[in-house]
């Protein structure tokens, strides 16, 4: 197979091109430098100037490396500590006003009725104006714009709505900035170049969006989104520049991190910096972004990721202690679900053979998560269709979610009518445990009781999670603080609403809505097997079946296991619950396997992203397929010095990434690659000449002068404007510089990755993926350019629409020498 490269630069082949067009447009990173000769010059100038020196460029480099790391962990642990503290106090002020509203309500009912009822509060509306008192019984202190007519309900709505319309505002913006951001940052660091992912801007819509999205009570999290927020906060820092703001430092001070290979390595710390932030687990922010994150990694990444997740805890442990900088730390601050301690002495809070009982909680929460992942599956696919393509109709749709979220919220309290007396002899109960009753929510309930819906529902999620985990529950002869009916209630309505949630236009996270469903749906099945046991203390406390839940429920979401077992023993702080972790873990993953995968790969999928798993797809154990089955043939070839108007109009044609470079002195062999961001570079700095400088006008034969035809660009000159490269749109060609002549031999990749047409798919797809190639020159036997393999073509269903193609050709070639 030859190159004509005289009529046209196309390397052309009898088998029709297909792409898929849904991810066309996704570029990938490339980690490998272009081996040009500028590329070698700029290094061998860097080796000169290091000789004889002690503090070398290498020296330079690897303490700005770490210095970057350091900021990076610290910012993104200022942004989570800001984040939590306004959401915080919008929850809080939110629910002070609903429940003062109620106990208003209540005491005026009473006057006048001597009743408790409340059950027309959906519909009260007073129009007297009458003010509402505050806590403390001062009169007329508390109003806020109006007093929604003495409703509850209304006040209620009001701020519920307003918070996901500003939450949904900032998603309108920047629509990256919705959803978890887990995803994005898995396709990230897998090479993959999604646009606009980690901009500043992202990161502004991101943290802000998530803070109201979770003080309008939907059922979200910031876990997810902090990730997103460290990734770009690396992102950020270790480039030097925004777009958003103007800001660009010198670019000698951030040359060597200035490409896709540093900034993958930066954003995997960014994401440990992340999870640290939100769980306060610093081994397991390093382990997510191993396990669910990188999808290259190194020991010298892993120190990185340590060394950032330890300023980030650091960083944050300094802000919480700010009243306390020379004392004893509060161990609140130290564990995000509280302190786990025996109830028993030295003997653990479970018996050994218990762990059968962890290990089917798990398959149940593995089974939860598989169906979870369904329906928010079909309901994604249903979106996609009838309203993400508007961001209109996706502001209207929150609209209407957070009312259905925040009429059930508001109902399923009322539902259950039932008053339960606050435990009061506590004399053996921790500080802990002393403040979480504290925290139970008084609802409708005379003073001294508390509804048991209402706690879980009326108060943050971070709150409600200890109090499930936290509260003792033994047996029949405890005093129960949530009956098995209140849980009930509250975990099928809840998980419900997060599946409706999730992948709204809002930022969200899944973690601690998983975590708090599991946990109600663990502390039920404790309840169920206290009510089997006649005695107390044949089973485990239920706050240990809750943290079990938890895990199990969360892992058959996310099919999460090393990472999530180290980030739940971080945030209890408790290490016997190592194994009945890991086993809950296991049996989660292996279930929810069985049906289908975990949510990130499903949206991953759904989204269209060529995202290469770690192993071979499957097709190819029961199909031989070789690289020429499944390379593109559709491959625009350059010379070695190419007249402007043919760069330019393939550069206008095609949205191809790399061109190869064929050499017409030698038959059409491979010369080198020529990437798409460079060309459009060279053309926009003009960095060519007439053709009358050049013997030969006809361009034949140009590739074996010595001369040098074009002006040289240096590569810190190409490199500087990484990675916002000009487009085709950017070039200024006037008719009479078609004709010039470009000489693209000093800036050619003369070292481009190869194989060969006949390489088994196995290889060709472990070269690629092992080295993170944005592309692979398939080449035959004479090293001819034969077809090129980009990711989007080792995807298992290009791989299967390969078999298809090649039968069919095979076909249709026997049928034609039969004719």
């Amino acid at each position: 197979m030859g190159v004509d490269i005289d009529d046209v630069s196309l390397c052309s082949h009898p088998i029709p091109p297909r792409r898929d067009q849904s991810v066309s447009h996704i570029q990938s990173h490339n980690y490998e430098p272009d081996e040009s000769e500028i590329w070698r010059a700029h290094v061998a100038q860097q080796h000169f100037k290091n000789r004889g020196q002690w503090w070398t460029t290498g020296k330079k480099r690897s303490i700005k490396r770490w210095l970057l790391t350091m900021i990076i962990g610290a910012i993104q642990a200022v942004i989570a500590y800001l984040s939590n503290i306004v959401c915080r106090k919008l929850s809080d002020w939110k629910y002070d006003y609903v429940l003062e509203l109620l106990r208003h309500k209540n005491g005026a009912e009473s006057d006048t009725l001597g009743g408790n009822n409340i059950g027309d509060d959906l519909y009260a509306w007073q129009g007297d104006g009458a003010e509402v008192d505050d806590v403390s019984g001062n009169a007329a202190s508390t109003t806020v714009f109006f007093n929604f007519g003495g409703s509850a309900f209304l006040a209620f709505l009001f701020f519920q709505t307003l918070f996901a319309l500003i939450a949904s505002f900032f998603v309108y913006l920047e629509p990256v900035s919705g959803g978890s951001g887990i995803p994005e940052i898995k396709c990230f660091l897998n090479g993959i170049d999604l646009p606009r992912v980690v901009r500043i801007k992202t990161l502004i819509c991101k943290v802000v969006g998530v803070t109201f999205s979770v003080a309008a009570g939907l059922p979200v999290g910031k876990e997810g989104p902090m990730v997103h927020s460290g990734s770009v906060v690396a992102a950020a820092v270790s480039q030097g520049k925004t777009k958003l703001w103007g800001i660009d430092t010198s670019f000698t001070k951030f040359s060597d991190f200035r490409n896709d290979r540093e900034k993958r390595d930066f954003v995997a710390c960014g994401a440990a910096a992340g999870v640290t932030s939100a769980f306060g687990a610093p081994i397991g922010g390093v382990l997510f972004s191993l396990e669910e994150g990188a999808s290259y990694w190194s020991t010298k990444l892993t120190w990185r990721c340590f060394f950032c997740a330890m300023i980030t805890l650091g960083t944050l442990f300094g802000l919480k202690n700010l009243n306390n900088a020379w004392g004893q730390a509060n161990i609140e601050n130290m564990f995000s679900f509280g302190e786990f301690n025996s109830l028993t002495g030295e003997a653990s809070n479970f018996a050994i053979w218990e762990n059968i009982n962890f290990m089917f909680i798990g398959c149940l929460g593995g089974l939860i998560g598989a169906v979870f992942n369904a329906a928010n599956e079909n309901l994604t696919i249903w979106r996609m269709k009838w309203v993400n393509h508007s961001k209109q109709k996706r502001v209207v749709e929150v609209l209407i979610i957070s009312m259905l979220v925040t009429t059930v919220s508001f109902i399923m309290p009322m539902v259950w009518d039932r008053c339960t007396d606050k435990p009061t002899d506590m004399q053996d109960w921790s500080n802990q445990e002393k403040n979480l009753v504290d925290a139970l929510v008084q609802f409708q309930c005379e003073d001294g009781q508390y509804n048991e819906v209402a706690s879980l529902i009326f108060t943050d999620a971070d709150t409600a999670i200890k109090q499930l985990f936290h509260f003792r529950e033994a047996g029949i002869d405890d005093a129960s603080t949530f009956s098995s009916a209140a849980l009930f209630l509250f975990f099928i309505p809840y998980i419900t609403l997060a599946t409706i949630v999730y992948g709204i236009a809002v930022p969200s996270g899944l973690f601690v809505p998983s975590l708090l469903s599991g946990a109600a749906f663990g502390r039920l099945c404790g309840h169920l097997l206290h009510k089997l046991d006649h005695t107390s203390g044949t089973f485990a406390d239920s706050g240990t079946y809750a943290l079990m839940g938890a895990a199990a429920v969360l892992g058959g979401m996310a099919r999460m296991t090393i990472s999530l077992t180290v980030i739940l023993l971080e945030a209890t702080g408790d290490m016997q619950y190592v194994l009945p972790l890991m086993l809950t873990l296991m049996c989660a993953r292996f279930t929810g396997n069985v049906f289908n995968e975990g949510l990130y790969d499903i949206h991953i999928k759904l989204k269209g992203i060529p995202f290469l798993e770690p192993e071979v797809p499957s097709i190819t154990e029961k199909y031989e397929i070789i690289a020429s089955q499944v390379m593109s043939t559709d491959v625009k070839c350059l010379r070695p010095i190419e007249r402007v108007g043919v760069v330019y109009d393939l550069l206008r044609t095609c949205s191809h990434g790399t061109f190869p470079i064929v050499d017409n002195d030698t038959s059409g062999t491979l010369f080198g690659t020529a990437s798409r961001d460079m060309l459009c570079t060279l053309l926009q700095r003009k960095a060519y000449t007439t053709a009358r400088a050049v013997d030969d006008g006809n361009g034949h034969g140009l590739s074996s002068s010595s001369k040098r035809v074009s002006p040289l660009v240096q590569w810190d000159t190409l490199e500087r404007v990484y990675p916002r490269y000009p487009t085709v749109d950017d070039i200024d060609l006037r008719s009479a510089d078609r004709d010039c002549l470009l000489d693209l031999r000093p800036y050619a990749n003369t070292a481009p990755y190869t194989i060969n047409e006949t390489a088994s798919i196995q290889r060709t797809y472990r070269l690629f993926r092992t080295l993170g190639l944005r592309t692979l020159c398939v080449v035959n036997h004479t090293n001819q350019v034969v077809g090129i393999i980009t990711r989007k073509d080792l995807l298992p269903d290009s791989l299967s629409t390969s078999l298809l193609r090649g039968r069919s050709y095979s076909e249709n070639n026997q049928i034609g020498e039969f004719a």
